[in-house]
């Protein structure tokens, strides 16, 4: 279970900007995606989950873990969240080699020092993402995709309790996209801890919306009802206005 109430006030330039939003993600959706227009407030949550923002109140906790609760006066650092976070980017460090990058969630401060159980550890990730044999290349030198599975090795090499991706794919050509679309589904499948996705793409929701939460100007709302809705539309995105006209109207 993810339970998320979180408020945060900020302006951004000259524009003032308030997250509010509340809900619940049951143990039933193992993967949520967090879908709306950009500037809605995703990013944002995905950030105080992540223990990058601190929210002005609320709570966060995932089962019987608290990350956050403003009325106990609890915080717990981005050290000791164990959250796996992909970035929208990858983020990965130009000057590391894959394994070092990989390595970075366990050896922190001294990544050129990867041994041991440290380094073996790292080099399994990468081969159960199918690039091992890449360890010693640098992000340059790998493909978009290649670098997405780099990434997403870091992530699961933290040892997470909670998966973070922001728009995985969108830096993919269509094709790559498709296929790693598969590739990913089936590691969640595989992972006995839940996935939070950011996504634009209504593929995205198609393939991974256990659980649907759309947002709009701060503020969200579940479709715990999308698996069933999406059967009495052509395409996901006439699915996906539908329900953003009907939460967002009036």
């Amino acid at each position: 279970m993810l339970s998320l109430h979180l408020e945060k006030k900020f302006r951004n330039g000259v524009t003032p900007f308030s997250l509010n939003v509340r809900y619940d993600i049951g143990d039933e959706h193992k993967c949520a995606v967090l879908f709306g227009p950009s500037g809605s407030g995703k990013s944002l949550t995905m950030q105080c989950l992540a223990g990058l923002t601190r929210p002005d109140a609320g709570h966060m906790r995932i089962g019987d873990c608290t990350l956050y609760d403003s009325a106990q006066n609890v915080f717990v650092s981005v050290q000791k969240r164990r959250i796996g976070y992909m970035f929208q980017d990858y983020a990965l460090f130009p000057h590391l080699s894959l394994l070092q990058n990989v390595a970075y969630p366990r050896t922190g401060c001294w990544p050129w020092k990867v041994r041991g159980e440290e380094h073996d550890k790292a080099q399994e990730m990468l081969e159960r993402l199918g690039i091992g044999h890449l360890a010693a290349h640098l992000p340059s030198q790998i493909s978009g995709g290649q670098r997405q599975r780099a990434a997403l090795a870091r992530a699961l090499n933290a040892d997470p309790q909670l998966l973070l991706l922001d728009e995985p794919f969108s830096a993919l050509d269509p094709l790559l996209r498709e296929h790693l679309r598969e590739e990913l589904l089936e590691i969640i499948g595989n992972l006995t801890i839940p996935a939070v996705i950011i996504s634009h793409d209504p593929d995205d929701v198609d393939t991974f919306a256990g659980g649907l939460v759309l947002y709009d100007k701060g503020g969200a709302r579940t479709v715990a009802e999308y698996a069933d809705l999406r059967k009495n539309f052509a395409t996901a995105g006439k699915c996906l206005r539908y329900l953003q006209e009907q939460s967002w109207s009036g």
